[in-house]
């Protein structure tokens, strides 16, 4: 894997956290997106995420490029899924290892908003009541105010 990757199946971030120990590191960051039971005040029984992966992967390894250089971080990694995932299941997972705490929470940070704004994954949710909607990045929603 390189730095960003889509994935059609469970995340086993074991393997993804030692990639990212090293010898210079002295920090060490990470965030676990997981699909909740509910959003903007619906119950949700779950999602699929799409995307087009070959644009999604190539988006995400700049996101994490940009990131090292603009933190100073010494690695990170981020794995996006796809597919249906059900309730409390791992959506998303971010890794940073640094020389110091704050390169490491701050790239870990930046790293997870710019995926979620950037990188061109949609989220269709399907609520409790029968109805479901498609949410994308940002980005996509041209006439967005960004509010």
């Amino acid at each position: 894997m390189n730095r960003f990757g889509i994935a059609a199946e469970p995340i086993d971030i074991a393997p993804l956290r030692a990639r990212l120990l090293h010898e210079r590191a002295g920090a060490f960051a990470a965030f676990e997106g997981w699909v909740r039971n509910h959003n903007d005040g619906r119950p949700v029984d779950g999602l699929r995420y799409e995307a087009y992966v070959a644009l999604a992967e190539a988006e995400g390894e700049r996101i994490v490029l940009e990131a090292l250089e603009k933190f100073g971080a010494l690695d990170a990694c981020c794995v996006h899924r796809v597919g249906d995932l059900p309730i409390g299941e791992l959506a998303v997972w971010v890794g940073v290892s640094a020389a110091h705490r704050d390169a490491a929470f701050d790239t870990c940070r930046w790293i997870i908003d710019e995926v979620k704004s950037r990188v061109p994954i949609w989220k269709h949710e399907r609520y409790t009541d029968g109805r479901s909607d498609w949410l994308h990045p940002r980005q996509t929603h041209p006439t967005d105010s960004g509010g």
